[in-house]
């Protein structure tokens, strides 16, 4: 991490994370904000989960089925999905090439709970 003008740069290849994202947790950067840097392979997705917060989800490349709630939906690159507060959702990878995304958690400190 290098200051920068009161701020910081921080390199995403030294973020914490596996095959399908890597993450950024603001708490750990003096930030309000946490995300994921998604580019999960074919057939890959989170489990159903729920926050007490939404999240937002832009998709940038790639093709997704996201279910929030009780609904289904199919989305592309340039399409942007919000997930309500305490609404269980998950996404699926239904392309044939990595699904890039970045998953906004507005807070420091993400939380999830695991309904699968």
């Amino acid at each position: 991490m290098k200051a920068n003008s009161g701020g910081y740069v921080i390199e995403v290849g030294r973020l914490p994370g596996g095959e399908n994202a890597v993450r950024f947790d603001g708490h750990e950067h003096g930030a309000g904000v946490s995300f994921f840097l998604t580019r999960n392979g074919p057939g890959t997705g989170p489990d159903l989960h729920r926050h007490p917060y939404e999240e937002t989800f832009i998709v940038q490349d790639g093709v997704a089925r996201f279910t929030v709630g009780d609904e289904t939906i199919e989305v592309g690159a340039g399409q942007i999905v919000v997930a309500p507060a305490g609404v269980a959702h998950k996404f699926v990878n239904i392309g044939g090439r990595p699904l890039r995304q970045v998953n906004i958690h507005p807070v420091a400190r993400m939380e999830t709970e695991w309904l699968e």
